[in-house]
């Protein structure tokens, strides 16, 4: 898995008899972002590739797609999704892991936001914004 990950990204399996669960430590190498270290904690379920896993981010962040809470807003974790990006068989947990990393950079999306707030905040005032990114990152980043 890990010679398929997107830069910035390692997985770790706390208990390397237990795959199902791990964690995506993702470290965005430009952007808002950038320098922040942001943990993922990934579950497969047992129906899948039927359900997509499920995914909560553990690091607290300012981020427009990203709740607070450590919810995300992703096509593609969904099970049914309006667009016609969410979940499906064919997919891979590649596929989840280069989602999560493009959240901090291509994927961004501030039109259809998780936290309101703070993609109103970008809008608002982007200096702004990207200093309270800033502070979630000193703040909540865990070395």
């Amino acid at each position: 898995m890990e010679s398929n990950l997107p830069e910035g990204c390692v997985a770790h399996f706390d208990d390397p008899d237990t795959l199902h669960c791990f964690r995506l430590v993702v470290t965005p190498p430009e952007g808002y972002w950038w320098g922040g270290v942001f943990v993922f904690r990934i579950n497969v379920p047992e129906d899948y590739n039927i359900a997509p896993p499920e995914v909560k981010c553990e690091t607290r962040l300012w981020h427009p797609n990203i709740s607070e809470e450590g919810e995300i807003c992703l096509s593609l974790l969904r099970q049914n999704s309006i667009d016609g990006l969410g979940w499906a068989p064919t997919r891979r947990l590649k596929d989840v892991v280069w989602g999560l990393s493009s959240l901090f950079m291509d994927l961004l999306n501030f039109d259809d936001p998780l936290n309101i707030e703070a993609a109103e905040h970008y809008q608002r005032d982007k200096e702004s914004f990207s200093r309270k990114v800033r502070e979630y990152i000193e703040k909540h980043n865990k070395r």
